[in-house]
């Protein structure tokens, strides 16, 4: 068995807005690459994918975490509005802070997994 176990932290809102691990990776891709199109590339999803997804983004909040520039001479793209990167790094804080108060039930976990277990479904994000 190699590696240790995964925690995967989503945020359930009461608006019915769901931040996860997908949505921070945008966000982090976005600021890197400056674009909404590689940022979806660089996760393996269409521009459309990516599209919608970062105007969710935008429609969760009070405010938009995403701006956009129209092509031109100077180009398009995308980066973060100043909420962007504060939802970002509150994203990352969560995610840290969650792994470290977890870490020794994450060692306990792995600890006691049975070595003849194959796998669960695929897609089983419930648990």
């Amino acid at each position: 068995m190699t590696g240790s176990p995964r925690l995967s932290l989503r945020i359930d809102l009461s608006n019915g807005a769901r931040l996860g691990p997908g949505k921070a990776q945008l966000l982090s891709l976005i600021e890197e690459h400056g674009s909404i199109r590689a940022a979806g590339a660089a996760m393996g999803m269409s521009y459309r994918r990516a599209w919608l997804l970062a105007d969710e983004i935008n429609r969760m909040f009070k405010e938009p975490s995403i701006f956009t520039r129209h092509g031109g001479r100077s180009g398009g793209g995308a980066g973060l509005t100043p909420f962007g990167e504060t939802l970002l790094g509150a994203c990352r804080r969560m995610d840290a802070e969650s792994r470290k108060a977890l870490q020794t039930d994450l060692a306990w976990l792995e600890s006691m997994q049975s070595v003849e277990f194959a796998g669960g479904r695929k897609g089983d994000d419930e648990g």
